[in-house]
């Protein structure tokens, strides 16, 4: 569908709807979460047929019906399934050694120019209407039956001579296009995480992209054993294996050269083997601190402590929330040349230079507690462990940080102040606690608004107040350093946040990329006298706050406030 932004300019040149109507049904259109283009053919305001003819007039695009068209599959497959789909976007002729595509938004320059560099040939971009576009997308889901019917009889033949006949089926074509697709299309989309789920009757497709799983495709069922065989193929796994989980990893290169790892998961279950593959960038950069997203007065905290020549430093929060990338990210700041870094790490997702880095591998017994034992003989200043899991690696860590190097860990807590009695639980003493302990950061990711779609909007008089009932308005405000917001200014009594509307360029979901939610607990010498005493979580995260620290809510509303991400996210990841 045309983006907002792009109708908008064809209504300001045409009489088809009037500017007061038009900003009417934009508002609903937003309040409904719907692209303004959907909401006026569903409203009846405009018929798809006459949007289209006039959007192709004015934007000087050729309009193409693709509804009664058989495209050839060679050219239909040029554009892999999931890019057509979730882009509405179509290859449908080829001549003169260039590419004919269709699109329903020809506005939408980052997809064309991804497909026109991976194909390595011009495109001469034609516009479709959304319904006529459907139906030429519903070629690729028939062109894959029939491909897949043949495999049948493949599947058949498993009984008397598996590993052979997997090993074939991953061959075939139509199997390796699917795989390189689903790849090739996921890194377009960022995305950190593929599933690949068997159900009774289909295999379904999930993207986990700025942490959010998001459906993809419906494939075949006949589709499910080639694709479980070549991805097993890829990661050097058992292929006649299919009772016991499976882990593996295999690399790839794109077309811009960038390389990725990808690590794999497969596990059975009812339906057959679910695979869920986790891509790392290998030619990623180590962001700052403030790229990060840590707000002034905690990257103080953070900057006296990391430069402590010994002591303990903990990085908490759920599984997935970027506690390994801030631990990069610090000892990217501490990568001198006078110094020795070693660290032990299950994956290693950044290749960080004149850093000794080395992968766990449970199954030889080299666990995080033997990799850090055997750390503690290679003269390293500085240590870095993955997780702390088990007392065993914790006691390490912590006799580590006594004889005189800095220790940098995780830890699975909800909160910074939960993790000193959480080292207690682990049989560790407190007061050894106290002593080494220097600093804790806990964390969540949110997604950011996008920044193409942003809009500001402003609460009404009874959400202001319902939200100065929640929140200590006037503290979030005292704590906001750095850029000024709409909420600085006195006279205006409103509170003024901020959403996405939806566009092309974040596939109308309003956010794009995501930002860290932070509180950083610096261990004073009154909380280290408290945790001696025994205090519990609630007793230090309260003597922290008086102390000044900003807790994840905290700083996840002063975001809010500065329009870097919005008022639902923060609820969404910080919720109990």
């Amino acid at each position: 569908m045309l983006s907002n932004s792009t109708l908008k300019n064809i209504f300001k040149k045409t009489a088809l709807i009037n500017p007061a109507d038009l900003e009417k049904y934009e508002k609903t259109a937003q309040n409904s979460k719907t692209l303004l283009g959907n909401y006026l053919i569903e409203e009846k305001i405009v018929s798809e047929e006459e949007l289209y003819r006039t959007a192709s007039a004015i934007l000087q695009t050729p309009l193409v019906d693709l509804g009664h068209e058989t495209i050839r599959k060679d050219i239909l497959f040029l554009v892999p399934e999931p890019l057509a789909i979730t882009h509405e976007i179509v290859a449908w002729k080829e001549a003169g050694g260039k590419l004919y595509i269709a699109t329903t938004d020809p506005s939408d320059i980052q997809t064309l120019d991804f497909i026109e560099k991976r194909l390595g040939r011009k495109l001469v971009v034609h516009l479709a209407a959304p319904k006529a576009l459907r139906e030429a997308l519903k070629q690729y889901h028939l062109t894959l039956e029939a491909e897949f019917r043949k495999l049948t009889k493949v599947e058949e033949k498993e009984k008397e001579e598996e590993p052979e006949a997997l090993a074939k089926l991953a061959e075939d074509l139509p199997v390796v296009r699917i795989v390189d697709s689903l790849l090739d299309h996921a890194i377009f989309e960022r995305a950190s995480d593929i599933h690949i789920e068997p159900k009774e009757l289909e295999v379904s497709v999930r993207y986990r992209v700025d942490g959010i799983l998001r459906n993809v495709m419906v494939l075949p069922k006949t589709t499910q054993a080639g694709i479980i065989a070549r991805i097993k193929i890829l990661s050097n796994l058992k292929l006649d294996e299919h009772r016991l989980p499976q882990d593996g990893r295999f690399k790839i290169t794109t077309i811009d050269k960038d390389r990725y790892s990808l690590r794999v998961s497969i596990f059975p279950e009812m339906d057959g083997e679910k695979i869920v593959m986790r891509l790392l960038p290998e030619t990623a950069t180590v962001l700052t601190l403030e790229q990060l997203g840590f707000l002034p007065s905690p990257l103080e905290i953070i900057r006296r402590n990391i430069a402590k020549p010994h002591g303990i430093i903990l990085v908490t929060g759920p599984t997935g929330s970027g506690k390994t990338t801030t631990l990069y990210s610090i000892i990217n700041i501490l990568n001198k040349p006078g110094v020795n870094i070693q660290t032990v790490e299950d994956p290693i997702e950044y290749k960080m230079p004149n850093v000794n880095q080395s992968q766990i591998n449970p199954r030889i017994n080299f666990t995080f507690a033997t990799g850090l034992r055997s750390i503690l003989r290679q003269d390293p200043n500085i240590i870095m462990v993955g997780e702390i899991r088990d007392t065993e690696t914790a006691d390490i860590a912590i006799h580590a940080a006594l004889t005189g190097h800095l220790v940098l860990s995780t830890l699975h807590t909800n909160d910074a102040a939960t993790s000193l009695p959480r080292l207690v639980d682990m049989n560790i003493p407190a007061f050894l606690i106290a002593f080494t302990a220097n600093m804790i950061v806990a964390q969540r990711l949110v997604r950011k608004i996008c920044p193409d779609c942003k809009t500001a909007y402003k609460l009404n008089a009874a959400e202001t107040a319902d939200f100065k009932k929640l929140y200590d308005l006037e503290r979030i405000k005292s704590l906001l350093r750095g850029p000024k917001s709409a909420n600085d200014k006195k006279s205006d009594t409103a509170i003024t946040l901020y959403r996405g509307s939806g566009c092309k360029k974040c596939n109308d979901e309003g956010y794009k990329g995501r930002i860290g939610l932070y509180e950083v607990l610096e261990v004073t010498q009154e909380i280290k006298d408290l945790l001696g005493r025994g205090g519990t979580a609630l007793d230090i995260a309260r003597k922290a706050r008086e102390q000044g620290m900003i807790s994840i809510l905290e700083d996840g509303l002063i975001k809010a406030l500065m329009g870097i991400t919005t008022i639902e996210e923060v609820m969404r990841v910080t919720k109990e």
